[in-house]
């Protein structure tokens, strides 16, 4: 299906239209271009020592079954308020991860029943938590901010209560499946 507007021509016009926008004003595109490109890749740099770490980390305590441990550990505590279970290991790592987080949820949609409780949950969850440690070192790292001392514990409450309120979200505008 070939329209005007596909999703194939769209990014290629974007670039013309900017490119032909510049030269109209006379910028020079390439100098600018190679400058932007500097910036990036010394951001990227700045940040990769962060980002190593995390995926280390993640891969670790997936790797060692501390996460296994970890989630057995709150397992008690989350069943009283309805929390399946199974989504636990999910809630832990999504701060972590962002990878690692979907493809443990891709691992466990293939091992729930489609439209089930868990598999709603585990979705909601998903769609509405934050990579919270990764973001942190991302933009931190970018902008050099040494001490967030503040940032990590209100953001790790904002995923406490992301994985809390997808059970309540899921029982009141889906209920049980």
């Amino acid at each position: 299906m070939s329209t005007l507007l596909s999703t194939d021509v769209i990014l290629p016009a974007v670039v013309v239209f900017i490119t032909a926008f510049a030269v109209i004003k006379k910028v020079d595109v390439f100098s600018v271009f190679i400058s932007g490109a500097k910036e990036g890749l010394a951001s990227a740099a700045a940040i990769l020592p962060a980002l190593c770490f995390l995926m280390t980390a993640v891969g670790m305590i997936r790797q060692s079954g501390l996460l296994s441990v970890l989630t057995d550990f709150i397992a008690p505590f989350t069943e009283k308020i309805g929390f399946p279970p199974e989504i636990l290991p999910l809630a832990v790592i999504r701060p972590f991860s962002g990878s690692g987080a979907l493809g443990y949820y891709e691992e466990l949609c293939q091992s729930l029943v489609p439209g089930s409780f868990a598999e709603r949950v585990a979705s909601v969850l998903m769609g509405g938590s934050e990579t919270t440690f990764y973001t942190v070192a991302v933009y931190y790292g970018a902008i050099g901010i040494k001490n967030g001392r503040n940032t990590v514990p209100a953001a790790l409450s904002a995923d406490i209560a992301a994985a809390l309120l997808s059970v309540l979200a899921v029982n009141l505008f889906l209920g049980r499946g």
